[in-house]
C-alpha cells in the first residue's frame, strides 16, 4: 500500500479573516477606559469651601391660583372673577417684593386658546413662575 503525501499550498488565499482577537481587544479596551475615566475627573487637587453648620430654613413659595371651569368661568383661588379682575389681580401680584407661582388650572374639556388666553395675561404682568396642573393617570 502506497501513501501519497501531498504537500499543502503555503499560498493559499484565506477566506475569512478571524475577528475575534480584534473583539477581544475591543472590549479589553472598553473596560479600561470605563474605569481609567473616573479616575482622571478626579485628579485636580482642590480644596472646597467648608459650609457653616447654620440650619437653614425652607423657603416658602407663594402660590396664587387661576381656574377655568368647564363653561369658561375664571376663579382666583376659590373666588369666582372677570376677565378685568383677573388682570387687576394678576398686577397686584406682581408688585409683590417675592414673586408667586401663578398655578394654572384648566378644566380638560376647554379649548386650548383658552389656556392660552390666561397665560399671556400672565406674562404681560412679567410673572415668570407658572405651573400648569395636571392629573396623572
Amino acid at each position: 500500500m502506497a501513501r501519497t503525501f501531498h504537500r499543502k499550498k503555503q499560498f493559499s488565499a484565506i477566506s475569512a479573516i478571524d475577528v475575534t482577537p480584534l473583539i477581544d481587544l475591543a472590549f479589553s479596551l472598553l473596560i479600561i477606559f470605563m474605569i481609567a475615566a473616573p479616575l482622571l475627573e478626579q485628579s485636580i487637587n482642590l480644596q472646597l469651601p467648608i459650609e457653616s453648620v447654620k440650619e437653614q430654613s425652607p423657603k416658602e413659595e407663594q402660590f396664587r391660583s387661576i381656574s377655568i371651569d368647564a363653561r369658561g368661568d375664571y376663579y382666583w383661588g376659590s373666588q369666582l372673577t372677570t376677565p378685568k379682575e383677573l388682570n387687576a389681580l394678576l398686577l397686584q401680584a406682581s408688585t409683590m417684593p417675592e414673586e408667586p407661582v401663578i398655578r394654572i388650572r384648566a378644566d380638560a374639556s376647554l379649548s386650548y386658546q383658552q389656556v392660552m388666553n390666561v397665560l399671556d395675561l400672565v406674562k404681560q404682568h412679567h410673572l415668570t413662575k407658572i405651573s400648569l396642573d395636571t392629573v396623572a393617570i
